[in-house]
């Protein structure tokens, strides 16, 4: 996945906007990675303009 359908974006210019990089992204959109820096979700909301992050993410409890 190159591309949010939803917002016509590439994961290299939402890279620019959101400064978080491209390869963490990539893992992301690829399901190579399973979490994130929660600031980095801060800052990918505020680049495609979204108000409620659970529209880019699902949050999920974790046993420890």
């Amino acid at each position: 996945m190159t591309k949010s359908v939803k917002h016509n974006i590439s994961l290299r210019e939402l890279s620019r906007l959101s400064d978080v990089r491209h390869a963490a992204l990539s893992e992301l959109a690829n399901g190579k990675r399973e979490n994130i820096n929660f600031n980095h979700i801060e800052r990918v909301a505020e680049a495609l303009e979204i108000q409620d992050i659970r529209q880019i993410i699902d949050l999920v409890e974790v046993d420890e």
